[in-house]
């Protein structure tokens, strides 16, 4: 495999937007103060491991099938395991069947699936690639490196903050009011929801913070317990490291009871699946369901299921994790429509790169782009956005002679699209995604 590792001191030179770019991003800037009257969410679901499109969409047209089963072998699904969807195009396209959930939601125009979408410094084909001096991503193919490039939405491994975080920093003033995290992570600590202005939270899904010392007899006694703990984390010290702890503790005392409101007052009809991502969803479920309560107008999540890195027992072990995506998708989404939001979440995935076309014994080896899915009721759904590649070894959409897919419609794009509907400006993009100057489309069209 040709493992480009880097941005060439040339390449780097000629990239229309500096990359020293990124470091003013610590320092991001809202250059507006504009206010929502609305509410809107955009919820991350990320698929730890790197998941495999090429099992997740499959194009049914006989050609395009037929070169899929060519390049797939033992890993190709036979079109009885394919769960048929259309497009606007009438190209007809196959889920995998652990997907019945999405494909319905598809069907009735809630969700679009982007193609063939990653990491990208610029446009790139691939005598491009194999050319000498690449301009691409650093350290593709690595885990580490292309987790931390997805979430932060930089082609390099560095950054503080995500491009979650960066988009809820452009959203403070619409949050003036709020008293509650607004941007929050359930997957534990996220780069996605880190901002430069706004503190990410860490949540776990059942755990609102309730404190053993502070349940004990009398109440009384409890009270005056829990009164002195108060007083000790509000109180300056004049040691900064000290008044740090306390600042974290007090807002732990504050968000607490936040969190068991909202467990006990979102009273849910919707049924979510008894699985870890189920879970995290049904806890963003009920906090979305407490929007006016807790003043916010905007609201950033992130969400994760992890496993996708199946370099053997994909079969089986790719319908398990898929069947738990879209079991806890299409919960949530009846949620959002039980509370009458459904046009005001979006909910959308990200992994860190896609498989190879050709398999690695029982399962694929890291690839590079990958497909997509987002949805909501402000998602123009029933539809494929972007260019579905050509499955062919070693044809044009191929980086070497093992399908790794080189992405034709880059994270800034996709970012961008979802950006924009949350509220930035044009010029707001700019300073989220870098790298959006050198991509012609800005806006890829799947959002109403």
């Amino acid at each position: 495999m040709n493992h480009r590792q880097g941005i060439s001191r040339r390449g780097f030179i000629q990239l229309g937007v500096g990359l020293g770019a990124f470091a003013a991003l610590g320092r991001l800037q809202v250059a507006r103060a504009s206010t929502f009257t609305d509410y809107k969410a955009l919820v991350c679901v990320f698929l730890f491991g790197g998941n495999d499109g090429h099992n997740t969409v499959v194009p049914l047209d006989a050609p395009g099938y037929n070169s899929y089963k060519a390049a797939r072998a033992g890993l190709t699904l036979p079109p009885s395991q394919l769960l048929p969807v259309n497009t606007s195009t009438n190209a007809p396209y196959g889920l995998h069947y652990g997907l019945p959930e999405l494909q319905s939601l598809y069907n009735q125009g809630r969700v679009a699936i982007l193609a063939n979408a990653g990491m990208l410094v610029q446009p790139i084909t691939r005598p491009q690639y194999l050319a000498p001096n690449a301009v691409v991503p650093t350290n593709l193919f690595s885990h580490a490196d292309q987790v931390v490039q997805m979430q932060t939405g930089f082609p390099n491994a560095s950054g503080g903050t995500g491009w979650g975080g960066r988009a809820a920093d452009l959203m403070v003033q619409a949050n003036a009011a709020a008293n509650f995290p607004t941007s929050i992570s359930m997957a534990g600590t996220s780069l996605f929801c880190t901002g430069s202005q706004v503190q990410a939270a860490s949540i776990q899904p059942g755990n609102y913070m309730a404190q053993n010392a502070m349940s004990f007899w009398p109440q009384s006694a409890a009270d005056a317990r829990a009164l002195g703990q108060k007083e000790i984390v509000t109180s300056a010290s004049g040691n900064q490291m000290v008044d740090a702890a306390n600042k974290t503790m007090a807002d732990a005392l504050t968000l607490g009871p936040m969190l068991k409101s909202a467990a006990s007052a979102a009273n849910l009809s919707t049924q979510f699946p008894a699985n870890p991502l189920g879970d995290q969803l049904k806890e963003v479920a009920r906090m979305i369901s407490l929007r006016s309560q807790l003043g916010v107008s905007r609201q950033v999540f992130f969400c994760g299921l992890g496993g996708f890195d199946l370099h053997s027992g994909e079969s089986w072990n790719h319908y398990d994790l898929l069947t738990q995506v879209s079991q806890a998708l299409g919960a949530f989404y009846n949620a959002t429509a039980e509370l009458g939001v459904q046009q005001s979440v979006t909910t959308f995935t990200l992994s860190d790169f896609g498989r190879t076309l050709q398999p690695g014994g029982t399962g694929s080896d890291h690839g590079w782009g990958s497909h997509f899915f987002v949805m909501g009721g402000s998602v123009k759904g029933g539809d494929l956005y972007g260019t579905f590649p050509q499955l062919v070894l070693g044809g044009p959409d191929d980086a070497n002679t093992r399908g790794v897919l080189i992405p034709t419609t880059s994270t800034a794009q996709y970012g961008a699209t979802l950006a924009r509907w949350f509220g930035a400006t044009d010029a707001e993009l700019d300073q989220v995604f870098p790298v959006l100057p050198n991509f012609p489309v800005r806006d890829l069209g799947f959002m109403f």
